[in-house]
């Protein structure tokens, strides 16, 4: 099992973050969508179900598990701290209206805890609370999640990526053809939801992706 500081480095290696919803997988299961992103090359993959009961979540969680143990790639479990340390994941990603970052870090020191931010008070608080690392968003207008701030835009985002000191992730509405503009802004590790788990080869599409970083 790897601590804290594998973790974080494991993350810092892995440019292209994949997040799966079942809702957005085109009627294909969470598994076979898994198991196509890590045949691609995927190194983390971030498991987001909002609407399961609980024994489905942690079964759920528990296939993911096991697939991307084979693969050696990260599993974050979104919201979840209690699943994810259930199903032996590497992390989990809290919203703002989760479990507070600062109490997550006393029950679970060495789970990656990610952390939404969408302005700069959200930002800093999380970084002071030892976030592992932050994602920053939606940049661009999205329909996989709705949040109050609406689309950030590239403007912004660059103005808040100067007050991080951590690890962070972009995500909201990306596709293939943001990745060069927003790598050269400076986000080395990109979230994407359904431009990967709704292609139609989930496999090429992430080598196709993947490539982009280069």
């Amino acid at each position: 099992m790897k601590c804290h500081a594998q973790r974080v480095a494991a993350f810092k290696a892995a440019a292209l973050y994949p997040v799966i919803s079942s809702e957005f997988c085109s009627g294909r299961s969470v598994p076979e969508v898994i198991t196509a992103i890590a045949e691609g090359g995927a190194k983390i993959v971030q498991l987001r179900e909002k609407h399961r009961t609980d024994a489905d979540l942690f079964a759920l969680a528990q296939q993911c598990r096991q697939i991307t143990e084979a693969y050696d790639m990260l599993l974050i479990i979104d919201d979840r701290l209690d699943i994810a340390l259930a199903c032996g994941a590497d992390g989990v990603h809290l919203g703002q209206d989760d479990m507070p970052v600062a109490a997550a870090r006393k029950i679970a020191p060495e789970l990656l805890i990610g952390t939404s931010t969408h302005n700069a008070a959200e930002i800093i608080a999380a970084q002071n609370d030892g976030t592992s690392y932050l994602n920053i968003g939606p940049i661009y207008p999205t329909q996989t999640k709705s949040v109050a701030c609406g689309a950030l835009g590239v403007e912004t985002f660059c103005r808040l990526k100067e007050l991080v000191t951590c690890p962070f992730s972009v995500m909201g509405g990306i596709k293939a053809q943001h990745i060069a503009e927003l790598s050269a802004l400076g986000a080395k590790h990109i979230a994407m939801v359904t431009e990967i788990t709704a292609a139609a080869n989930i496999t090429a599409k992430v080598k196709e992706l993947l490539a982009l970083f280069k």
